[in-house]
């Protein structure tokens, strides 16, 4: 804190007892006595300390902690769930539920872990989303409420005065100006209104599925660690994208999705080396805190980059990889479903095969068009349409099943392991497949995919052990970062 070192901003907060805020490690502000600070993991233990955010650093403007991702206890597993909007939708009850603990237990859990319980947790949540569209966006007052997932507006303007100290308008008036952001789409209506701008490419006429075209649609900038390899992360998504349901090229990636209560888009371009613009089209606005959590996991805005980094160039051949593409990061998922048929599907063919093939299994199997189609209707529908060997069809079909009659769950809440026994349990899914959407699903940044034939041929090609099982040795120097040096050595394959 003493050097303002910005690096550790979002992975913890210093609470300043003597003057009552609370602070981003980096503040600019004349650092305290120690005696006066104590630290914090989260911003909602401030709040319960009677803190209020630093109207100077707004330490709520900046990445969140990376440790939910990098730790699997029950408490980071809860924080992965409060920003997917579990709290605001399904209550305490519905959390400790997916968890598998009592709402009692769970709330003694976070106390003890996180200095605040659920209620307060995902109330510094919603309270930080709302600051965001405040300064950000020209919403109405009472959209932002709901949008940041509040279930009145009265509660809302007794949340942020609490926080923040003032009411939502003076908020407002004391951020700067609203200004368009650069190299966004001519057609883009001012954030707030109610209109849909026509996605990128393929899509351009498409309208929202199951919308009459008026949907809310709100531009927004989201903040990330550097070094950020964006532009790795939107050439993985243009080798991989569905016709007709995405759209990626150098510059951009849009597509829809599915959230909990309507269907949305989304459309992402860079903003520099430490931010992403996201236009979102909602169907309901109160899906708005969801969108952004899982747009920030697609894009694993939240990862200690530096710490990865400093970690992976201590191995002489990473270092080289490292330099050549520094802030690497995994590309993440919107939807667990989906990543698991788009994975099995796309196993033991070109990503060019698997391209045509999925393209080709939307456009006829989804009955709302721009859309991926639902574990049930690939159950009920995926025989007449999937093609290849008998066996691995019968391993879709299975898979779609158990999805569509809940035996199968793939939840953001669950242990690693747990995700990975569930999936390997069923027939025609091994390590290799359970492992990979543990890293791409659960954000997990400690898989090796050692038994992968490109991954081991580019470790043999740079030097590194050649053998599933020498290089699993060879890889307990990169840990917990295996899941990235894994994605080092994947893009080392193309060059």
């Amino acid at each position: 804190m003493s050097s303002r070192d910005a690096r550790f901003d979002g992975q913890f907060i210093a609470g300043v007892h003597s003057t009552g805020i609370y602070c981003r490690p980096s503040c600019p502000a004349m650092t305290p006595k120690p005696g006066n600070v104590s630290f914090y993991r989260t911003a909602a233990a401030a709040h319960e300390a009677g803190l209020r955010a630093c109207k100077r650093c707004l330490p709520d403007a900046v990445p969140e902690s990376p440790e939910w991702n990098i730790r699997d206890d029950v408490a980071c597993r809860a924080m992965r769930l409060i920003a997917d909007g579990v709290v605001n939708r399904d209550g305490v009850s519905g959390l400790a539920h997916r968890l598998g603990y009592t709402p009692r237990h769970l709330g003694r859990v976070l106390v003890n872990e996180l200095g605040a319980g659920p209620l307060a947790l995902a109330r510094a949540h919603r309270a930080q989303t709302a600051r965001t569209l405040l300064v950000s966006t020209d919403l109405p007052i009472a959209d932002v409420a709901f949008a940041a997932g509040f279930s009145s507006v009265r509660q809302f303007n007794e949340t942020v005065q609490a926080v923040y100290e003032l009411t939502p308008t003076a908020l407002r008036l004391g951020a700067p100006p609203i200004t368009p952001p650069p190299d966004t789409l001519a057609t883009t209506p001012p954030p707030g209104t109610l209109a849909i701008t026509p996605p990128l490419g393929t899509l351009a006429t498409t309208q929202p599925p199951g919308t009459d075209g008026s949907v809310a649609q709100i531009s927004l900038r989201l903040p990330t660690r550097g070094p950020f390899d964006g532009a790795g992360l939107l050439a993985f998504f243009a080798a991989h994208a569905i016709a007709g349901v995405e759209t990626a090229d150098a510059r951009s990636f849009a597509r829809f999705l599915r959230l909990p209560r309507g269907i949305g888009h989304i459309e992402i371009r860079l903003d520099g080396a430490d931010a992403v613009l996201c236009t979102a089209g909602l169907e309901n606005i109160a899906d708005l805190s969801t969108l952004v959590s899982r747009v920030r996991r697609l894009l694993d805005l939240d990862a200690d980059s530096a710490a990865i980094d400093e970690s992976l160039i201590a191995d002489p051949v990473l270092a080289q990889l490292n330099r050549e593409r520094p802030g690497l990061r995994i590309p993440g998922s919107l939807d667990a479903a989906e990543t698991l048929f788009r994975t099995m599907i796309g196993q033991q063919i070109s990503v060019a095969s698997a391209r045509t093939v999925l393209g080709r299994l939307c456009g006829e199997l989804s009955a709302t068009p721009g859309l991926f189609p639902t574990a049930v209707e690939i159950a009920e529908h995926g025989a007449e349409f999937l093609r290849g060997p008998a066996s691995r069809i019968a391993s879709i079909l299975g898979a779609a099943r158990a999805l569509a009659d809940g035996s199968l769950r793939l939840d953001l809440g669950m242990p690693s392991d747990e995700f990975t026994t569930r999936l390997t349990a069923l027939p025609g899914i091994g390590p290799w497949t359970a492992g990979y959407l543990a890293m791409r699903v659960l954000g997990n940044p400690d898989v090796l995919l050692a038994s992968d034939l490109v991954l081991l041929a580019s470790a043999a090609r740079l030097g590194l052990p050649a053998t599933a099982s020498t290089l699993t040795v060879h890889s307990l120097r990169w840990a917990p970062w295996r899941s990235y040096a894994g994605v080092h050595l994947w893009g080392a394959a193309g060059r």
